[in-house]
Formats: structure tokens, sequence, C-alpha cells
């Protein structure tokens, strides 16, 4: 394969990625005005949220085995008909069809997050090079670009918004999608990965990588605001230096991988992520916190990547399987780790409770061993 056709494929699962994180979070930034709608209560809002990674749960390891088939290019060129999905949450009229709403999203966000990343694995073993941490960091800064654009869109209803963040996703993975890779899919090969001691290890380490992420975008704010004493404006900074420095660590992250080894830098990250929270829970003012905060996006900016593409070393013909076993038990984490946050703060305080997620990054650095088990690097 020519050099141009490798550049224009990392291109385009780029921009895939870039635009998956940018409509993916346009949905979570009307839930306030869908709440108001609906005159939910925030257990009502609770329960309906639980959908999306319900969905996305389901969908993952289906997909991995459609992609083993196919290969992942006509999955990722389906991507208008997924992105669509995220205009369901305006179009529900009470707290049931939201749940079911937000299921029929996580479900399609799974879909298109398994094509992506096999797509992205295809395109880096190809070219040779270490590339899969970036489009890691391009999903972040979709993330923050749609966050951005929601927030000065505020005025416009809920409806028009997610049509019109539904409408530029499609367009423009379509005009991306000619040039994905036309990596192929095997006859014959297993759907499902085999289970394997090195999988289950890449699986605790997404597991625990993503619930340490999930608590910081759910508790961060509060615990700035409840146990620092911040003011309202200077609680969701913590947040967003957390996703600031996970966006720069994951551009970063493909070279350092390329020097240091997955391994080193996996293990590095993730004890880097324990030093930052444990910073932000320990000096608990605000400079400290949010410096904390931001600290640990950097650390654990590369663990969740560097895992997914160490499940796909091997055998081609496994990757898309493999990444969506090790994705689906770490978005377990993603799952579970809000609610038994809340449940350990309401037994302690938040600031214990936020200590788990410094004893799970220290479980990730114990297990990043296995990341080289497959081939070095």
């Amino acid at each position: 394969m020519n050099a141009v056709s490798i550049a224009r494929a990392r291109v385009s699962v780029t921009g895939t990625f870039f635009l998956h994180g940018a409509v993916f979070s346009s949905w979570y930034a009307r839930l306030p005005a869908i709440q108001e709608r609906l005159d939910l209560t925030p257990g009502q809002l609770g329960i309906a949220l639980f959908g999306a990674p319900a969905g996305l749960l389901v969908a993952q390891p289906a997909v991995g085995a459609l992609a083993a088939r196919t290969g992942s290019r006509p999955i990722v060129a389906a991507a208008p008909l997924y992105l669509g999905a995220v205009v369901l949450p305006a179009l529900a009229v009470d707290a049931v069809t939201l749940l079911l709403a937000l299921v029929l999203v996580g479900a399609a966000s799974g879909i298109l997050d398994i094509a992506m990343n096999a797509q992205g694995l295809a395109v880096e073993r190809v070219s040779g090079r270490h590339l899969f941490s970036s489009l890691h960091a391009a999903f972040s800064f979709g993330a923050l670009a749609g966050a951005g654009v929601a927030a000065a869109a505020a005025g416009v209803a809920a409806l028009p918004f997610l049509v019109a963040s539904a409408l530029v996703g499609a367009v423009g993975v379509a005009t991306l999608a000619p040039g994905l890779l036309h990596d192929r899919g095997v006859p014959g090969v297993p759907l499902f990965a085999r289970p394997s001691r090195r999988l289950a290890a890449l699986g605790v380490i997404a597991f625990c990588a993503l619930l340490a992420e999930g608590s910081i975008f759910d508790w961060s704010s509060i615990y700035l605001a409840t146990q620092v004493g911040t003011t309202a404006g200077v609680a969701p900074l913590g947040l967003a230096g957390f996703s600031l420095c996970m966006g720069v660590g994951r551009l970063a992250g493909d070279s350092v991988a390329a020097r240091a080894g997955s391994t080193a830098t996996a293990r590095g990250g993730a004890l880097v992520a324990a030093l930052g929270l444990g910073v932000a829970l320990v000096w608990a003012t605000p400079i400290a916190s949010v410096a904390g905060f931001a600290l640990m996006g950097l650390g654990l900016s590369v663990v969740f990547p560097l895992t997914l593409r160490a499940s796909a070393l091997g055998s081609q013909a496994a990757a898309a399987p493999s990444v969506a076993a090790v994705s689906t038990v770490g978005y377990g984490g993603l799952l579970i780790g809000p609610p038994v946050i809340g449940v350990l703060a309401d037994a302690t305080d938040l600031r214990a409770a936020l200590a788990l997620a410094c004893l799970l990054c220290g479980v990730a650095a114990a297990l990043a061993t296995h990341l080289a088990r497959a081939r070095a690097g």
C-alpha cells in the first residue's frame, strides 16, 4: 500500500474519531434541557443514564464479531446511520422513553467505537508506526469542541441542536469514508475472543482506567464544590483541566510509547494518574486540586488506548473481537464507577470514595506488564 493511501486513511480515521467525540458530547450537553422539559428528578435521570452504557455493552461484542468477518470499513462507512441516534433523547416524552433512547444511543456509539478502533489499528499496522493514541486524542478534542459549540448555542432548543449535530457528523463521516482502509474480514475466524489470562489482565486494566476516568467526569466538580469549597465558576475547572491534559497526553502518547515501550508508558501513566489524584485529595485547595486532576488526566491519557492496542497485537483476524472484549470490560468500569463512588461517599465521604480511583490506578500499573506479552513495544 502506498504512502499516499496510508496518509489518507489516517486522516479519514482521525476525522472519524474527532466527529464521533464531537457529536457524542452534544447530547450530554443537552441533558439538563431534556431533564427540565421532561420534569425528571435527579434519580429518574440517573436511572435513564444507565441506558447508554448498557446499550454500548450489548453492542460492542456483536460488532467485534461482525468486523472480524466484514472488516471495519463497511461499519465505519455506515456511521451516518448511527450518528442519527443522538437525536432520539430530544424526542423522549418521559423517563422510560428517555431510557430507551439512551440505550439506542449507547448501542450506536458502541458500534462506531469498535469499528473505528479496529480501523485505526489496521491503519497503524500497515503504516508500521505508533499512531493509535493520537486517534483517541482526536476523540478527546472532538468532545471538547462539541461541548464548546453546545455552550455557544445554549439558546437553541435540544431537538434542532441535536438534529444539526447529527447532520454535521453524518456528512463529515460520509465525506471521510472513501479514504478509509480496505481492511478485510477473514472467513472462518472466531467471532469472539478466546478467553486467556493475558486478555483478562488487559480487561482489568481497561476496567480500572475507565472507572477512574468516569469518577472524575462525574464527581470532580462536586468534590471541588463540596469538599474544597470552591465557587460555582471554579468547580468545573477540575474536569476541564483533566480533559485538556488527557487530550494533550494522547497526542504525545505514541511517540513516548515508541521510545519507552507500551508497558513502561502505561505503567508510568497509571502511576502519574494516581499521584495526580492523590495531590487533589490530600492538598484540598482549589489550585492543588485542579492541578491534581489535570495531572491525573495527563497520566491516565495513555492507559486505555495502549491497552486496546495491546489487545490487538497478534493475529490481525482476531483484532476486532479482542478489542471488543477488552473494551466491553473497560466500559463496564465506566458503568458501575459513578454509583460505586456515590455509595462509598455516603458510607464515608467523597474524598475517601475517590481514593478508590487511586487504588485502581495502582492495580493498572501493576498489571501493565501484560501489554508487552504479544509483541515488544
